[in-house]
C-alpha cells in the first residue's frame, strides 16, 4: 500500500472524486503540503466548487475508467487517492462502463465496494498510478477518541450504543454498511445502498425520537477506500429526526467542518463519542 513521499518541487497528486466535501477538504490541504492536485471528478456526484481548489480538473461519467487513467496520464500524476462516495443506486441508472470496466467486471465473482475498488487500484497500478491511502495529510480531522460534545450519552444510550457497535461490525464484514440505527436494543435501520443519510432518517423516523446512532469502518477495512466521514449534514439529519447520540469510530473516521459539526450537534442536544473498542454488548 503506498503512502505519499514528502513533497518536493510542487510534486503532482492525483485525486479521484466521489461526492461531499472530502474531496475539496483533501485538495485544500495537499496544495498547502505544495502538491499540485489533479483531479478526475464524476458528472452528477462531484460537488462542482471541486473545480476552484485545485490545478486541474477533468470531468468523466462513472465506470469510464479508461478516461481516468488517460486525464491522468496527460498530467504526469503517478499518485492519487480515491475520496468521496459514489451513490450506489447511481450505479444502476448513470453508469457506463467503457470496454476497460467491462472487463474488469468480468474479474469480479460478486460486485462488493471494496472488491471493486481494489480492481480498480490494481488497474491503475499496471498503468503506474499508485493509490495511497486517504488519510494521507488528515490527522486533525480524524476523530479522536472520547466525548466530543459537552453532552455524554446516559447508560440507557451506551447500551443501545454497544449493542449497535457489535451489529455494524457484522454488516460491516459482510460489506452492507458501515452504520446502523439503534433504539431500545432493537436494530430499526441498517445502511444499505441510500448511504449512512437516508438510513438515519429511515430508522429515526422508526424510532420516533431518540435513536442512536453508530457509524464504524468494516473489520477488513482498506485504508485506500471509502474511510468513514461525517459532518454537519449528518448531524442536521439527525436533529430532524430527534436522534440522540452519534458514536464513531476514533482514528478511522474522518469529521468534516469539525466547528461547525460540533456547533449543530450542541443545539440540536446530540452527544457525539469516538470510540476505539468496547466489550461486548452480550446481545
Amino acid at each position: 500500500m503506498a503512502s505519499l513521499p514528502h513533497v518536493t518541487d510542487g510534486e503532482r497528486i492525483g485525486l479521484i472524486a466521489g461526492n461531499g466535501r472530502f474531496p475539496i477538504i483533501f485538495a485544500d490541504n495537499a496544495r498547502k503540503l505544495g502538491y499540485h492536485v489533479s483531479a478526475v471528478a464524476h458528472e452528477g456526484e462531484t460537488e462542482p466548487e471541486l473545480a476552484s481548489h485545485v490545478d486541474r480538473i477533468h470531468w468523466i461519467k462513472i465506470g469510464q475508467l479508461n478516461k481516468l487513467i488517460k486525464a491522468f496520464k496527460e498530467d504526469s500524476v503517478h499518485q492519487a487517492v480515491m475520496l468521496g462516495g459514489i451513490k450506489k443506486t447511481h450505479m444502476f441508472t448513470t453508469l457506463r462502463p467503457d470496454f476497460r470496466t467491462l472487463a474488469l467486471a468480468t474479474r469480479l465473482a460478486l460486485w462488493k465496494d471494496d472488491d471493486i475498488l481494489r480492481e480498480i487500484a490494481k488497474e491503475l497500478e499496471r498503468e503506474g498510478i499508485a493509490i495511497c491511502e486517504s488519510t494521507f495529510g488528515l490527522e486533525g480531522i480524524l476523530v479522536e477518541e472520547g466525548p466530543l460534545t459537552e453532552r455524554t450519552p446516559s447508560e440507557k444510550e451506551w447500551e443501545d450504543i454497544r449493542y449497535g457497535w457489535d451489529v455494524a461490525h457484522d454488516i460491516g464484514r459482510l460489506d452492507i454498511g458501515q452504520c446502523v440505527v439503534i433504539k431500545d436494543r432493537v436494530v430499526v435501520a441498517v445502511e444499505a445502498v441510500e448511504g449512512t443519510d437516508g438510513a438515519i432518517k429511515r430508522g429515526g423516523d422508526l424510532a420516533k425520537g431518540g435513536a442512536v446512532v453508530v457509524k464504524r469502518s468494516k473489520p477488513q477495512q482498506d485504508l485506500r477506500f471509502d474511510l468513514p466521514a461525517v459532518g454537519p449534514r449528518t448531524i442536521e439529519v439527525m436533529a430532524s429526526v430527534k436522534a440522540s447520540v452519534l458514536a464513531i469510530e476514533a482514528g478511522r473516521t474522518i469529521l468534516l467542518d469539525r466547528e461547525i459539526m460540533l456547533e449543530k450537534a450542541r443545539s440540536a442536544r446530540i452527544a457525539i463519542v469516538g470510540i476505539t473498542k468496547l466489550e461486548p454488548s452480550g446481545k
